[in-house]
């Protein structure tokens, strides 16, 4: 597969895009077996395995999110949560199609709503993304919110 910057960028917008419109198993699905979602803690924070985060799922713990969501039991789920991506145009930072790696950087502003409660969350999402079986999967994606050293009530969906 030849991977344009264009395909980078429209594969970032298309997974805020399954996120908004709960397509959980879907958005799932763009994750190689190895990827990884990771919400730093700190500021600038550099290791993900040593330190504390706000998240840092693999896929089975992603998995597990994704059915809770779906359980007609999972009662802090009644009603639903809803978000809603604003991204600023990603910008591809590295592409090297024989080393199989890409990066995309994409600013955002983020809100989640369930109930009568509003979040509201920004910062920026880093994507590390390969191409397996001529697809674009995500390696890592990184979300570094703005506010990140604040405290935060429940982050119920996916940033």
């Amino acid at each position: 597969m030849s991977v344009k910057t264009e395909d980078v960028i429209q594969f970032v917008i298309h997974e805020s895009r399954l996120l908004d419109e709960c397509k959980y198993e879907e958005w799932l699905n763009l994750f190689l077996d190895e990827g990884v979602y990771w919400m730093p803690l700190d500021f600038g924070q550099t290791e993900e395995k040593l330190t504390t985060s706000l998240l840092y799922e693999d896929k089975l713990l992603l998995k597990t999110r994704v059915l809770r969501y779906a359980n007609e039991r999972t009662y802090s789920q009644i009603p639903k949560s809803r978000c809603q991506h604003l991204l600023q145009v990603p910008t591809v930072d590295f592409m090297d199609a024989k080393a199989n790696d890409f990066r995309v950087y994409t600013p955002f502003h983020y809100v989640e709503h369930r109930g009568d409660e509003t979040q509201n969350f920004d910062g920026w999402m880093r994507h590390a993304l390969k191409i397996k079986e001529g697809e674009l999967k995500i390696k890592q994606k990184r979300v570094d919110l703005i506010n990140c050293d604040a405290p935060h009530h429940n982050i119920q969906l996916f940033i």
